[in-house]
């Protein structure tokens, strides 16, 4: 796993936590699976489709290039 892949995750991690949001009601924001964003957080699915991590980024009120740089 290269270090891009398992960032990704450390990042959405850090911006949900920074906003005092659960997994949960990340989840339900993004209107993603609760397993689809803990999977990509614990970098078990080190590449998220562009999709989903667009879904994150507006459920987290963040740009999608603050999640992928």
């Amino acid at each position: 796993m290269s270090k891009d892949q398992s960032t990704i995750g450390k990042t959405i991690r850090k911006y949900r936590q920074e906003k005092e949001m659960s997994q949960e009601a990340l989840a339900r924001a993004a209107n993603l699976s609760l397993p689809t964003i803990v999977k990509i957080e614990s970098g078990e699915t080190p590449n998220p489709t562009i999709d989903t991590v667009k879904k994150i980024a507006d459920a987290l009120g963040v740009s999608l290039d603050d999640l992928i740089k």
